[in-house]
């Protein structure tokens, strides 16, 4: 095989474009990724820097709070542009990577939405990547089937979930396509190749391009997926509001740019969700040179402490506000084939749900199918004949204070308990680099 660099237009690819690569970057999707990448990084890159000066700002010791300058955006009367009808039920989600068996065992499961994950479940191997864009294109088009060492044939059943493609942050380079230079976004990759190839199918069949988008910062990227997505419209001649998305708010200075967020991106956004993983290590990152919020032990900041209950009721509050969904965290549990255990494993994910329906949440997430049954039964109980808990207003709630969203929960900080993060990190980048799905086993639950 050929190993030299392709090079196509401002792009240059470093990888040779075998048949699986033919079949995605053809030169009609190239030339839009190129566009995109041509006009867009520019910007992206300096938003990149804004995140670096704001967390200098922290470090230096003014903590994250809300903008002054966006008040009249929070205190005024306005909704996002609507939410369409394929994606008014979303009471239970799966994650999980684009791998193929894992793609259809996860659209046949018993949830409403699969989210197809090009971000943290996704070690990515150009030949991952790749292959992503393939199985996602396969089962867009319902063609898709994976037959195991055995001969054990996997294909869709007949009504399979609703697919919405998480798509990489802004941080994160595709580093096998290089322009002027430097390595694409990783972001403008996934989202140019999933939507080119997909939106005509979608749309045919009653759907559309649906996206996850993380790792938000700030309003303004919210702002700049709003220009990616009008000029993706523009340029095939849709209408406006075609593409949708729904942003996890997991990092802590977004929490307070919520209803900007929204009124940035409320011609494509239909909802926010509570990404309480990355959301727990982003406060502590960001905090991290504030000795006094250290958090205690990763087993006891659950979603009932003050800080994250706060978080989840405020997204609640403002989704709902603006007729956005607001969709609960993971329950990154996976179930033990032993009984006693797997027991043990149901009774914390059920708990964990009825939190969520209970605060008003639409909707939450699960990374394993075993799950699924558990956190349906808890959401269909709490959501009776309605799609969604969108009536539910919280309007009797007092307001949250950046000081509730800041204070750091009480508990035990122990040897044992950074014994066991360290464990946990080494796990996973184990597991990355070696290019398995890391989440489950990493016990990020």
């Amino acid at each position: 095989m050929n190993q030299q660099a392709t090079t196509t237009d401002e792009l240059t690819f470093t990888r040779p474009h075998g048949e699986q690569e033919k079949q995605i970057l053809t030169a009609e999707a190239v030339e839009f990724l190129t566009e995109l990448v041509t006009r867009f990084t520019p910007k992206r890159n300096k938003l990149l820097a804004a995140r670096i000066q704001q967390q200098q700002d922290i470090d230096d010791g003014k903590l994250p709070d809300f903008i002054s300058e966006t008040a009249s955006i929070r205190e005024g009367d306005w909704k996002i542009r609507g939410i369409p009808d394929d994606l008014q039920d979303r009471r239970v989600e799966i994650t999980g990577p684009v791998e193929r068996k894992m793609v259809i065992n996860a659209l046949n499961a018993n949830v409403k939405v699969f989210m197809a994950d090009f971000e943290d479940s996704l070690a990515p191997e150009w030949s991952k990547v790749i292959d992503g864009q393939i199985n996602l294109r396969d089962a867009v088009n319902g063609t898709i089937s994976y037959t195991n060492e055995a001969g054990k044939i996997y294909q869709l059943k007949p009504d399979p979930a609703l697919l919405i493609c998480r798509v990489r942050g802004l941080h994160l380079p595709e580093k096998h396509v290089t322009w002027r230079g430097e390595a694409i976004p990783g972001s403008l990759f996934d989202f140019a190749l999933y939507f080119f190839h997909n939106y005509k199918a979608l749309l045919a069949k009653g759907s559309g391009p649906y996206f996850y988008l993380p790792k938000t910062q700030a309003w303004q990227e919210a702002a700049w997926w709003s220009e990616v997505f009008s000029y993706a419209e523009d340029r095939f001649n849709l209408p406006r509001g075609t593409i949708k998305a729904t942003l996890l708010i997991e990092t802590l200075p977004a929490v307070f740019q919520m209803d900007e967020i929204l009124h940035a991106l409320r011609d494509h956004i239909v909802g926010l969700n509570c990404g309480r993983w990355d959301y727990i290590f982003s406060y502590i990152k960001t905090l991290k040179n504030h000795p006094d919020r250290v958090l205690p032990d990763r087993q006891v900041v659950t979603m009932d402490k003050p800080f994250l209950s706060a978080y989840s009721r405020l997204l609640i509050k403002t989704c709902h506000k603006r007729g956005a969904f607001a969709m609960g965290g993971m329950a990154a549990f996976i179930p033990s084939k032993d009984a006693e255990r797997n027991n043990q494993v149901l009774n914390k994910v059920k708990a964990d749900k009825a939190l969520e329906a209970n605060n008003g949440h639409d909707g939450t997430w699960i990374a394993h199918p075993g799950l699924a049954d558990t956190a349906m039964t808890v959401f269909n109980e709490a959501l009776g004949e309605n799609q969604n808990q969108l009536f539910v207003t919280r309007d009797e709630d007092a307001p949250i204070t950046a000081e509730q969203l800041l204070a750091p929960c009480e508990g035990d900080r122990t040897e044992e308990g950074m014994r066991a993060n360290i464990r946990v990190a080494v796990q996973y980048i184990e597991a990355w680099i070696s290019g398995i799905w890391p989440d489950g086993r990493c016990g990020n639950g």
